[in-house]
């Protein structure tokens, strides 16, 4: 593998949700491990799956992994840095000032904006010079941070006397108080970054346009801000050894050919490998191992599934929606899993039975209009821009706390308001704004993938809190977004899955995090499943006996109700082929 040549001290592996980063990421490190390196592998998605992948418990400190002598693995933990950062704010203060007051910069704390920014100022402390990294020879990330994020690190300086002065906006006045300690922690972080001597970028993908598109968005926006060594992965390749006597194996390697010859142009030049798709679950040392190998992978040659799934199909779901009338339709799940195309068929599908529909999204990288392609009466389609949504709200800012600041103070208020901090309010705005139309109608909601999705609904729950504080004192009677999500009635959130084992685990663990936040999924739709058709390539055969087990799982342990969608051969864009799918 290319990227394994000479590697920097620094690797960092990104791409869109459901490529296999940390599959890649986990590989590469035992590679390098394997070969007398002393390797830390770094997680800092909120969603983290490392553990699950090693099947041990790592967690938010520095884990040896046993089966690896120079292997030790860390899992950033949003929530629990979040708390270390706020005790590191108030701690000075409790005791000092009024009760009132402490509590109120606690409460102002409490947002996704806080634990985006903790979760970073781990981070950076893992890519400067000090006694917890010093022994390591590589650190590896699984999930890069990404430009708007690194934008915290380049905000100016001289925001201490303006936010003193109480001249700041809302979005980050709490947040963003523990950030001028750092600063020279930062500019460090940057410059490791930048330095292609000491990081290397590994941009991982799928033979898929959609994920090619994002992965040359990524490649651009870390080039701008001065990340250039890059390298590319195409993962999950059909071998054309397996294509013969094979119709759906056939259309899948023509598909991938295909948009191989298309990639885009920004991506052609970079060093690339590609992974061909393995019969195996990337779970365990011995099946890592074998991922970077270009050997062909032993698997039974008799391989046969066992026949007679009678799994509840997409239109059983579909039917016990409509009965509603209206309503919330909310998909969650990890990237990569097919949330877009199956928010698609359900609002399709609801739209052709006479209902009106607004079929929405949060997710930045979703592509709903391709998925579409065409039009179809009771059917609306939006998406919420997060770069629209939030220069929206900077304008409404900068309109009225901006009318009465002079020149400086308006400058540094514009500064304040280019922060990934208030994108986080805009975006949870327009969500509310929404939801609200589903008194009348469906909304059918794609969400970003699991990590943003729980960021998201941390704002819910923190706006919920405020207003159940201000209202509660009032007397006042009051309804907000967290009281309809957390609302059988009013919202049925379906979450989507594949039948393997790290998005299923993954799953399970977003089904928990809904649970705490007082959400009860409605159902699971497992997706894209080669168990519901009928394969005579042996490694496809292999890969459908695997999911049975995890179809088990699911029925018998984790939903109250389920889904089996099939692999399709075609892919299921337009109005014709999103109706066949949901009718299925």
């Amino acid at each position: 593998m290319k990227f394994l040549n000479q590697p920097p001290r620094f690797l960092f592996f990104t791409g869109k949700g459901g490529v296999g980063k940390t599959s890649i990421a986990c590989a590469a490190a035992i590679h390098l491990s394997e070969r007398g390196k002393r390797v830390l592998l770094v997680s800092t998605d909120p969603a983290s799956n490392v553990g699950q992948v090693f099947g041990i418990a790592i967690g938010n400190r520095i884990t040896h992994i046993p089966a690896v002598p120079n292997l030790a693995a860390f899992e950033i933990d949003p929530q629990a840095a979040a708390q270390a950062y706020r005790d590191r704010i108030v701690g000075p203060v409790r005791g000092i000032l009024p009760d009132a007051v402490v509590s109120g910069i606690e409460e102002q704390l409490s947002g996704a904006c806080t634990t985006e920014i903790a979760a970073f100022d781990e981070f950076t402390a893992l890519l400067v010079d000090s006694p917890q990294t010093e022994s390591y020879d590589h650190i590896i990330f699984d999930t890069a941070p990404t430009g708007h994020t690194i934008r915290l690190l380049q905000l100016p300086g001289a925001w201490s006397g303006f936010l003193e002065e109480g001249k700041g906006n809302a979005s980050c006045l709490g947040p963003l108080a523990g950030l001028e300690k750092q600063r020279e922690q930062y500019k460090a972080a940057v410059d490791a970054l930048a330095d292609g001597k000491r990081t290397r970028l590994i941009l991982v993908a799928r033979a898929q346009q959609s994920t090619l598109r994002e992965v040359a968005r990524t490649h651009d926006e870390l080039a701008t801000i001065g990340i250039k060594q890059q390298h590319l992965v195409i993962n999950g390749i059909m071998p054309a050894s397996e294509i013969a006597d094979d119709p759906l194996a056939k259309a899948i390697y023509d598909r991938e050919q295909k948009t191989l010859l298309q990639i885009p142009a920004v991506l052609s030049h970079l060093p690339a490998d590609t992974v061909m798709l393995k019969p195996f679950n990337l779970v365990g040392l011995d099946t890592l191992r074998k991922l970077l190998t270009t050997a062909k992978p032993d698997y039974p040659i008799d391989a046969e599934p066992a026949s007679g799934l009678h799994e509840p199909t997409l239109s059983a779901l579909v039917n016990d929606i409509a009965q509603d009338g209206h309503g919330l339709v909310m998909l969650m799940g990890k990237g990569g899993v097919g949330k877009t195309t199956i928010a698609a068929a359900i609002a399709v599908e609801l739209a052709h039975r006479g209902l009106p529909v607004h079929l929405t999204t949060s997710d930045p990288a979703a592509h709903l209009a391709e998925t579409l392609a065409g039009t179809l009466t009771n059917l609306t389609v939006s998406r919420i821009n997060p770069e629209q949504e939030t220069e929206r709200y900077r304008q409404h800012i900068l309109e009225s706390k901006g009318a009465k600041l002079d020149a400086q103070g308006r400058a540094l208020l514009e500064e304040d308001l280019r922060s990934p901090c208030t994108e986080e309010i805009a975006v949870f705005q327009a969500f509310s704004r929404i939801i609200r139309e589903a008194g009348k109608k469906f909304v059918v909601m794609d969400t970003a993938p699991t990590g943003h999705t729980l960021l998201l609904l941390d704002a819910t729950g923190a706006y919920h809190r405020e207003v159940a504080r201000q209202m509660g004192k009032a007397g006042l009677h009051f309804t907000t977004p967290m009281m309809q999500l957390q609302d059988p009635k009013q919202t049925k959130v379906l979450i989507v899955t594949l039948a393997e084992t790290t998005p299923v685990l993954e799953a399970a663990n977003l089904q928990n995090d809904l649970r705490r936040a007082g959400i009860e999924p409605w159902a699971w739709i497992i997706n894209s499943s080669i168990a519901a058709t009928t394969v005579k390539s042996s490694l496809l055969r292999q890969r459908a006996i695997n999911e049975l087990r995890e179809i088990k799982t699911i029925s018998g342990q984790y939903a109250q109700r389920h889904a089996l969608v099939p692999l399709l051969k075609d892919e299921p864009t337009g109005v014709d082929r999103l109706l066949e799918l949901a009718a299925g």
